[in-house]
């Protein structure tokens, strides 16, 4: 029996890592199988690429270097970590995927949308389950995430600007993909944000 694919994706700051893990916790709980991973990384492979792409200056690489290194990741981890887990019949929850390169990297630097897709058809070819987008405030996102601290601040670094264009390109996309994306509003406590997570999920498992 095949698994599920679950993802997350958000601007940074909006709580979507924070509910990738409560809806982790809570299908371990009731017994399901689950696998909770990130993007970029979640094979030792990719988590090497991670930091090559979320350190250092904002002006480090171009977006079609990014895209480059993104798809390493991504492939790398599509092979030893989500398509075992899927075929072993578990839920993989994901924290950012394809649809983060597809809004980071196919729009940030003029439009690299159609080269984006392109090569994601020909090095990855799958695409979620179900996908939730936690809508966030740019300003209050990004106030979030640069209070966390830490090292993993380039792309924070481009400031609010970017960070609006993100959200706007984000909702667009949940309407392009009516099917399996649902924006959830994370401009709301934790827990209350976890709930509609949760009851959003089990209507697709079940």
């Amino acid at each position: 029996m095949a698994g599920t694919f679950i993802t997350f994706e958000g601007i940074d700051g909006s709580g979507k890592s924070t509910q990738a893990r409560l809806l982790a916790e809570a299908l371990q709980d009731e017994g399901l199988d689950v696998v909770l991973t990130r993007e970029p990384g979640g094979s030792p492979g990719a988590e090497e690429i991670r930091a090559l792409v979320l350190e250092g200056d904002p002006d480090r690489w171009s977006a079609k270097t990014e895209l480059l290194l993104f798809t390493a990741a991504r492939r790398d981890h599509l092979e030893r970590l989500i398509e075992p887990a899927l075929a072993a019949g578990k839920v993989v929850i994901c924290d950012r995927f394809a649809d983060s390169t597809r809004i980071y990297q196919g729009s940030r630097s003029g439009d690299l949308r159609i080269l984006v897709d392109n090569l994601h058809d020909l090095m990855i070819g799958r695409e979620p389950d179900l996908t939730f987008i936690i809508d966030m405030d740019p300003d209050t996102g990004l106030a979030r995430a640069k209070g966390r601290g830490g090292n993993e601040e380039r792309f924070e670094d481009f400031g609010a600007g970017l960070q609006a264009q993100m959200r706007a390109g984000f909702l667009a996309l949940a309407q392009e993909f009516s099917d399996r994306c649902v924006v959830v509003d994370g401009a709301r406590p934790v827990k209350g944000v976890a709930v509609d997570v949760t009851r959003i999920a089990h209507a697709h498992l079940t």
